[in-house]
């Protein structure tokens, strides 16, 4: 292994690596050595100025490189035009040519005591070393600077382990410290506040214990800062959902994200009630409720735009179980063009919502994307011109343009209660946040019949199946005719990770097999992703809407009667064109955008 680290670091050194490598231009590495001197000084500057108000141990000790230098110069990679040459890349090409393997730091798969108990804070940040997995044998130790022989020797002494080095960014490596040390420091030092013998049963057995305080009060800065360290990690890592749940022992955080839940950390079982206070605090709960349920919610900042968590708890077998919905306006209100309709589908939706009255049904099953149609539908239509209100369990979104109703049963506020007096308030579009009862669903129907626009959900498998689930609820076949507009059901697919994309075929008789039938023969070209560092080697970033779009049109009004057969419905559907939820999900396959797999888990084909 080298081991002058200086040379390696040198402005030279690293323009002729990233020459070499395609990601600049001749050009480009003159203009980086030209400036590189006076572009050092003015970032040591902005560092001294940023760092005055903190204290020491919070400060970066590292010199500032060139590295930092020609990320700030926001350049274009030569190989490929449009995208910057940023931190990542420069790092990845460093790591090739000294033949040491580059790692993109995944905080899900990091083991907080690894991480935290190795060395010390101070050393980590004094030298940027990050011990992130113990493997064959040897600690990975992540840094941006692999060279430094001494500190690995350091580490290996006081770890009694073999190090192997692998080259990280420096912002990660950073980001992480920050995050680890931050939290791991917080919880240690709740969990010293409440020391002691520690016995807790949750709600199975009661457990009687003198002279020991009940919990750690809300307010006690080491939890707040855990918490707060908690809805920052769960925004950078766009989770949906965060689950906390008491264990015997400990108590997992598990967060949720493109659908697949992943544990995050295993706390200490005797912050758990603190941390469950903390959030109760925020959500406006009662602290002293233990038994039963509670809902609330928590606004807060995710740097530059407004975010929502919805809070819930429910008393389990060892204690008090949360579970925060994070909800994002830039999710919840989006385009309809990017919800993944097809042009077709869309067009018939967009008749529905257009119509002066009449009910629109949004079907599908918990998770299933209902709340961003309907809100992004609503954004879609709110103009100054018209009065929108909805009635909602709870409210999902806050948002100023709607008058919002929350579902209150306790006050006597119900779906179909509530939908009594909204007439009274001039609404011109009305939406229902489910039609759950009968009671509900002939409010609903009243007020499409006196000259509202409804939008309301159900929780049906497909479209044709919201039909007989009104006649099941009730609702006479003369009204449903007078008032159902449309059905529109959908699911949510993992997109394939646009970073690890790769194309391969594979025999349209083995995806028949499967019950994928593409009415041909031979090899179908079909897409996956690899797995790399962005999706966390799942291969999938993201998710995109499937959609299958039912008009009520007069052939389908004249067989909804109240011996309607599912079977006849979904046949004069798909005789009228309607595109099922499977076909949808198959073009997004072909189209790049999913795999057979989703496709499969997602959709099924009816018998």
């Amino acid at each position: 292994m080298v081991k002058n680290s200086e040379n390696l670091f040198s402005p030279e050194s690293v323009c002729k690596v990233l020459f070499k490598s395609g990601l600049i231009t001749a050009a480009q590495g003159r203009e980086i050595l030209r400036k590189e001197k006076n572009i050092r000084r003015k970032l040591v500057r902005a560092r001294a100025m940023a760092e005055a108000s903190l204290p020491s141990k919070s400060r970066i000790s590292s010199s500032i490189t060139v590295i930092d230098v020609i990320t700030s110069l926001d350049l274009e990679r030569a190989d490929n035009p449009g995208k910057a040459l940023d931190e990542e890349v420069i790092y990845q090409a460093l790591a090739k040519e000294w033949k040491i393997p580059f790692k993109k730091i995944d905080p899900l798969q990091l083991d907080l005591d690894l991480v935290t108990d190795t060395i010390p804070r101070s050393f980590a940040m004094k030298h940027l070393v990050l011990p992130v997995a113990i493997e064959d044998g040897y600690m990975a130790v992540a840094t941006p600077n692999p060279f430094n022989v001494e500190v690995m020797e350091d580490i290996a002494r006081v770890s009694h382990m073999k190090v192997r080095p692998v080259v990280s960014t420096k912002t990660d490596i950073l980001r992480l410290m920050n995050e680890f040390f931050g939290f791991k420091r917080s919880i240690t030092a709740a969990e010293h506040q409440f020391a002691g013998p520690s016995v807790d049963l949750g709600n199975l057995e009661q457990y009687v214990r003198l002279k020991s305080a009940d919990e750690l009060p809300s307010d006690d800065q080491h939890i707040v800062n855990a918490v707060n360290h908690l809805f920052t990690y769960a925004f950078e890592q766009r989770a949906s959902d965060v689950h906390i749940e008491p264990k015997r022992d400990v108590s997992l955080v598990r967060m949720r994200i493109d659908g697949v839940l992943h544990t995050v950390y295993s706390l200490p079982k005797n912050v758990h009630a603190a941390i469950l206070s903390r959030i109760k605090t925020l959500s406006r709960l009662d602290m002293a409720e233990k038994r039963r349920p509670q809902d609330g919610r928590i606004k807060t900042d995710t740097g530059g735009s407004e975010a929502e968590i919805r809070v819930s708890t429910i008393p389990v077998a060892f204690g008090e179980k949360v579970v925060m919905r994070i909800m994002d306006p830039d999710i919840l209100f989006q385009d309809h063009e990017k919800l993944g309709f097809t042009p077709g589908d869309l067009m018939r939706y967009h008749q529905f919502i257009n119509m002066p009255n009449g009910i629109v049904l949004v079907c599908g099953p918990t998770g299933s994307g209902k709340s961003t149609t309907l809100y992004s539908t609503l954004r879609y239509l709110s103009t100054p011109e018209i009065n929108i209100t909805t009635v909602e369990d709870p409210i999902e979104m806050v948002h100023e343009d709607f008058n919002q109703i929350a579902v209150q049963p306790v006050l006597g506020i119900t779906f179909g209660s509530i939908l009594r007096n909204i007439l009274r308030q001039d609404p011109d579009i009305i939406m229902v946040g489910e039609m759950r009862d009968l009671e509900t669903a002939e409010n609903a129907i009243q007020a499409a019949l006196t000259g509202h626009l409804v939008l309301t959900t159900l929780h049906t498998n497909d479209a044709p199946s919201a039909i007989t689930r009104l006649l099941d609820l009730g609702i006479p076949p003369f009204l449903i005719q007078s008032t159902v507009i449309g059905v529109l059901s959908q699911r949510l697919v993992r997109k394939i990770c646009v970073h690890c994309k790769e194309s391969f075929e594979v025999e349209s008789s083995e995806l028949s097999a499967r019950g994928l039938d593409f009415a041909k023969d031979g090899p179908i070209k079909v897409y996956r992703g690899e797995g790399c560092n962005k999706c966390r080697g799942t291969g999938y970033l993201g998710r995109i809407g499937i959609y299958e779009v039912l008009p009520f049109t007069e052939p389908i009004k004249k067989i909804t009667t109240a011996e309607t057969n599912l079977q006849t419905l979904r046949e004069q559907a798909l005789k009228e064109g309607m595109v099922t939820l499977r076909e949808n999900a198959i073009k997004k396959l072909l189209g790049g955008e999913t795999t057979y797999q989703e496709v499969l888990r997602v959709t099924w084909e009816h018998l």
